[in-house]
């Protein structure tokens, strides 16, 4: 049975089970929900995710919400077929999870309040928060200081394997360089740089952005 993904495929969250599943190679259907017009908060989708998010996957029976929880089932669910996203040793899979915590908790949280203050309120007709987006760009830059330290020393977050750790900063990080205006956060730092254009260039990605356009 076709795994169903729901949620908007231009979204953050969604792109980031959307890689995954590319990765893998697992087939998928996208159902759309149009976050605009508040679908994500009537009673029908709030059965499938009780608080109004997007994404959520139905598989066969299993439902399951939060796109990190997603792309960790995918990945073990499908471990013996294409890329292995997890690591090997037990040590591996401990230092891929320890920076998919990094990513969701230091990383994540800064660049989407910047991507809401400079892209998302001014399409609402909103005014940013320049004092907010200075605030969290000082804290991103220390975060980046580590993430460079770090790509000095391995070609990807966990090692010499891309893997969960490195596909969950896809979509943030697409959205920093490409409409934040942040560019810069990325490419004055060699080995950050590098980085992203490695991952970025991987073919699920380019998919999901063709998937995206």
């Amino acid at each position: 049975m076709v795994m169903k993904v729901y949620g908007p495929v231009r979204a953050a969250c969604p792109q980031r089970v959307l890689a995954c599943l590319l990765e893998k190679g697992v087939e998928f259907e996208v159902v759309n929900v149009d976050l605009d017009s508040g679908e994500h908060k009537r009673p029908n989708f709030l059965l499938r995710h009780p608080f109004g998010q997007v994404p959520v996957i139905e598989d066969g029976d299993f439902r399951l919400f939060e796109s990190r929880a997603i792309i960790r089932y995918i990945a073990v669910k499908y471990e013996e077929q294409g890329p292995n996203l997890l690591g090997k040793s037990l040590e591996e899979k401990a230092v891929v999870d320890q920076w998919l915590e990094v990513e969701a908790h230091n990383f994540n949280e800064l660049v989407f309040t910047m991507v809401m203050q400079l892209v998302i309120l001014p399409r609402m007709g909103e005014r940013s928060d320049l004092a907010l987006v200075d605030a969290c760009e000082r804290k991103l830059e220390k975060v980046f200081d580590v993430y460079e330290q770090r790509l000095s020393k391995s070609r990807y977050l966990a090692g010499d394997l891309f893997t969960l750790a490195d596909l969950s900063h896809l979509p943030a990080i697409r959205y920093l360089v490409n409409e934040a205006g942040m560019r810069h956060l990325v490419v004055e730092r060699k080995s950050v740089n590098a980085w992203w254009e490695d991952i970025s260039n991987r073919a699920a990605w380019k998919k999901v952005m063709e998937l995206a356009s």
